[in-house]
């Protein structure tokens, strides 16, 4: 396993969502924890956390969002198929729903895509090197072509394609979840040709699904890792490389009503489970692990 030189993007997801997330992605950054981020830009704290970013060198990347909280697009504010009774966004399933009874105008979802991108240029001073989905809205379908063609356009040649080795073993997952997990992989899987004939590019290896909240602990980060790097040594050629991403959302809870995307925080931003993925990123375990596997920490604009 040693031939393999093995690159980790670890991204933390959701920068921008509330100033106590931005603290803890900042403190993982420093502590050598992540290596890149994924910015939300209708996050409540969007704008601190780009400062963030660029005082500290943080790599970051765009979190498309079209699913929790308000569009960024003018336009799109007051009267889109992209919005509910409530005037936000239609939520993580609500979204899917909406979509599969062929509710949503593609063009609107373009135009808030570009819009996003956009403000995170204008919030950055750059194009974002890499850009993926919020709630992996991303590899829908009929949203995984759209998305392609923002990327082609504005060059943005990196994406996430989250199919898991291994998911299908994670009996820790409870169904619900898994069964949402097993959808978003049947997505990512008919998402690969829509994506490659743009000439986007993804890392070979996604890992997050079955680490994340409560579930992620040294051991299961490994595991997940270990597995993922057999598989890729089994295909590899002695002395390439590899990579990886894994998705993390560390971060001190929200407190409401700081944070969220326009509507507030949600639970997940307001548990434990961020602050314990916090604390097990910044693990000295985890350091030395990475450094007995011959394991390089990187962002997208490393590879």
């Amino acid at each position: 396993l040693r031939m393999l030189q093995v690159k980790l993007i670890v991204t933390g997801d959701d920068f921008g969502y509330c100033p106590r997330r931005n603290q803890g992605i900042v403190d993982c950054f420093l502590a050598g924890a992540i290596s890149n981020v994924s910015l939300l830009v209708n996050g409540s704290a969007a704008a601190d956390a780009a400062k963030l970013a660029r005082r500290y060198n943080i790599p970051i990347g765009l979190h498309a969002n079209l699913s929790e909280g308000s569009p960024v697009c003018e336009v799109l504010k007051t009267n889109s198929s992209l919005l509910n009774q409530d005037g936000f966004f239609h939520g993580k399933m609500g979204f899917r729903t909406a979509l599969s009874k062929g509710l949503l105008n593609m063009s609107e979802v373009k135009q808030e895509l570009k819009a996003q991108v956009e403000l995170f240029h204008e919030l950055t001073g750059h194009l974002p090197p890499h850009m993926d989905g919020h709630q992996h809205v991303h590899v829908l379908p009929e949203v995984r072509h759209v998305f392609a063609e923002v990327l082609e356009e504005y060059g943005i040649k990196y994406t996430r394609v989250p199919i898991e080795p291994g998911l299908h073993n994670c009996d820790w997952i409870p169904p619900s979840l898994m069964d949402f997990y097993l959808g978003v992989e049947e997505d990512s899987f008919n998402t690969v040709d829509v994506f490659t004939k743009h000439g986007i590019r993804w890392p070979d290896i996604y890992i997050g699904l079955s680490t994340m909240g409560r579930n992620m602990s040294v051991s299961s980060v490994r595991s997940a890792i270990d597995s993922a790097v057999l598989q890729l040594a089994a295909k590899a050629a002695r002395g390439s490389t590899a990579t990886i991403e894994l998705m993390v959302h560390p971060g001190y809870p929200s407190v409401p009503p700081s944070g969220g995307c326009g509507e507030g925080p949600d639970d997940f931003s307001q548990s434990w489970e961020r602050l314990h993925e916090l604390q097990t990123l910044i693990k000295p375990e985890l350091q030395s692990y990475y450094k007995s596997r011959n394991i390089q920490l990187c962002s997208f604009k490393d590879l």
